[in-house]
């Protein structure tokens, strides 16, 4: 078992490596094989390990490849080893094979998706790297190898959003992506040196062992490690307030999308607090500010793809929002139910993203709902799968959705670090979860078709067998709930209220009570109405409620005004760079006196004679004084 933990990233490393050595040398065939056959030695690998973990008597498994570097401790001088070593339990073997059993089947629709693009190779290699990166994040036994990963995801996604560079939009996306996820890495980054500094330590057992024992730091200290630590997760899960990336990221093919922005990377966010679970729990402050941060992320998210047009930025908020329940989870100490909502959301939210990339293809690359309509009628397969996504993602019962929101929102109401108000504001965001996806179903596959566009078909195994088994594991997934109970403490009950027993039925009714309600709201969006569509695709443009909600309730806008007008404006100011200047007159002494130097170096013997007997009178004219 030792080997095959070992060997798990090294897969799609392989992959990685030939596709970018032989590149186009290698056929289509050849190549997509060798991309997708990797990830499913990986997938398989994760697998076998899961059952292991659940079957056999096995808590964890941990192997040590090689020592990296050390690291000396400021205060006592002593040298701590730093290795390239992996751990496995239960949490991580669930993000393991979320990771390489969705992104097998990802890579599979991806092969087929992205045959025709002239840099398939170039393609199919980042997407095997992102696979390490994660992989790395998952795996790593201590914080340094987490973050090692933690910036590969980082730069892939950079590489992958700005794919199409070509198009100045879809560059500016990727670079406002690496940048506002550089501000949340930053933050991490010092909450780790602060760890170390305090801790002497950056292994991860060994931090989550102290902090079950006499946790050795202040209130204080604590509180501003596992903030900074909170940045990290904030920047690169799209949460307030720094998500306004994400949308922007859809840029990228829509492989990258399910791939990178719905299943994977941004939950790594969510992964991190979770395996450094018992250093927030020393901290119920910022326990409680994990649970805000998910709450508003949810609500902000699920008010702006009420009124959007594109399908791909409509799901892209939906991750958001579903993102901002795992994070109440965590703030409400719901460990389990935030990993199993991560899982299940993988399995419906890469279903919702591929049929959506299927659609797009079929209609052209059309991807404005406005323009959509009759979907159902023309393409059925596709509408099918659509619908169980969505069925999940609003969770009616009986769908994975349904489990794992139920069991979140089941715990906020008594939770210590969360309370009634958090459960009344999740109950709103699932109010408001199945409004839009109704909206969205309504415009795209109801009705008749707006446009006169014909039809591309694209009934490949590849495609539609990993739409299918993900279908499959979308209406299934619920029932895989892995205990985790041997890796989460639960949060103290002491504080705990008493539950009014009409709390589940509540929870359960609350979608059906959007769905009538958008039955009822977008009538015409729901008979096709086209006058009536178009004029309210104009309304998002003239209304400026819609426009301000349409844009994200304005955070572009706000960044824009606070940090960039004032960047620009000194960089204006300070055109010829202050710095630069005094660098630049530091080598323009030198130059001088180097000029001074060689013009005494004539070669004239007269010269340097007088030359001598002016320093011999300086000389003893200094000694005589």
């Amino acid at each position: 078992m030792m080997m095959i933990l070992a060997w798990l990233p090294f897969y799609p490393l392989i992959s990685f490596a030939l596709l970018i050595v032989f590149q186009r040398q290698l056929s289509w065939q050849l190549a997509s094989v060798i991309s997708v056959t990797t990830v499913f030695l990986s997938a398989i690998s994760s697998g076998y390990l899961m059952w292991q973990l659940t079957f056999n008597d096995v808590s964890s498994l941990s192997v040590n490849l090689w020592q990296w570097f050390t690291l000396t401790s400021f205060d006592t001088g002593a040298t701590h080893p730093v290795n390239i070593a992996f751990y496995l339990d239960r949490l991580s073997a669930v993000m393991v094979c979320v990771v390489s059993g969705v992104g097998f089947l990802i890579h599979c629709f991806a092969a087929a998706y992205m045959k025709e693009d002239p840099h398939f190779h170039r393609f199919m290699a980042y997407m095997n790297l992102f696979l390490v990166a994660m992989l790395l994040l998952v795996l790593a036994d201590n914080l340094v190898l987490l973050y090692l990963g933690w910036e590969g995801v980082g730069l892939c996604s950079f590489l992958l959003i700005g794919f199409w560079y070509e198009v100045p939009e879809n560059a500016a996306a990727a670079r406002k992506a690496f940048i506002m996820t550089r501000i949340g890495d930053t933050a991490l980054v010092i909450g780790l040196l602060l760890l170390f500094t305090s801790l002497n330590s950056l292994e991860i057992n060994t931090l989550n062992t102290l902090a079950q024992g006499e946790w050795p730091l202040t209130e204080q200290r604590t509180f501003w490690i596992t903030l900074l630590l909170l940045g990290g997760a904030v920047g690169k899960s799209a949460q307030l307030p720094l998500q306004t990336w994400l949308p922007d990221a859809m840029a990228g093919p829509t492989p990258v999308s399910a791939l990178i922005h719905a299943a994977t990377m941004v939950t790594a966010g969510v992964y991190l607090i979770a395996r450094m679970h018992n250093v927030f729990i020393q901290s119920p402050e910022v326990m409680t500010l994990i649970a805000w941060i998910g709450a508003l992320t949810l609500l902000l998210a699920g008010i702006t793809a009420l009124v959007q047009s594109d399908i791909k930025r409509i799901l892209a908020y939906s991750t958001m929002s579903q993102i901002g329940y795992m994070m109440l989870a965590l703030g409400a100490g719901a460990w389990s139910a935030g990993v199993f909502h991560l899982m299940t959301h993988a399995f419906f939210k890469a279903l919702l993203f591929l049929t959506a990339g299927a659609v797009i293809y079929a209609l052209h690359h059309q991807q404005n709902i406005f323009k959509m309509g009759g979907l159902l009628k023309r393409l059925p397969v596709e509408s099918a799968f659509f619908i169980v996504g969505l069925a999940c993602l609003v969770a009616l019962p009986g769908t994975s959705g349904f489990f794992s929101k139920e069991a979140i929102i089941g715990h906020l109401w008594q939770s210590p670090t969360a309370g009634p108000i958090f459960w009344w504001l999740a109950i709103i965001g699932a109010l408001i979860t199945s409004i839009y996806s109704c909206r969205l179903f309504f415009l795209a596959f109801m009705g008749s078709a707006r446009e006169n566009i014909s039809i591309v078909k694209n009934d490949g195994v590849l495609i539609k067998g990993s739409l299918s088994l993900l279908v499959i594991l979308s209406l299934l997934g619920g029932w895989l709930n892995i205990d985790l109970t041997s890796v989460f403490q639960p949060l103290t009950t002491q504080m705990m209220k008493q539950e009014p027993s009409w709390l589940h039925s509540v929870a359960v009714a609350t979608p059906f009570i959007g769905i009538a309600f958008s039955w009822w709201f977008f009538r015409e969006y729901r008979l096709g109405h086209t006058t009536k569509i178009a004029q309210s695709y104009q309304r998002i443009e003239i209304n400026r409620f819609k426009r301000w909600c349409y844009s994200g309730l304005g955070f572009d806008t706000l960044y824009t005004q606070l940090v960039v007008v004032p960047f620009t404006f000194i960089a204006k100011v300070n055109r010829k760079d202050l710095i630069d200047q005094l660098v630049m007159l530091c080598a323009w002494y030198a130059k001088l006196l180097r000029d001074v130097a060689a013009s005494l170096q004539n070669g004239l013997l007269r010269w340097y004679a007088a030359a001598f007997a002016c320093g011999l009178i300086l000389w003893l004219g200094a000694w005589l004084v």
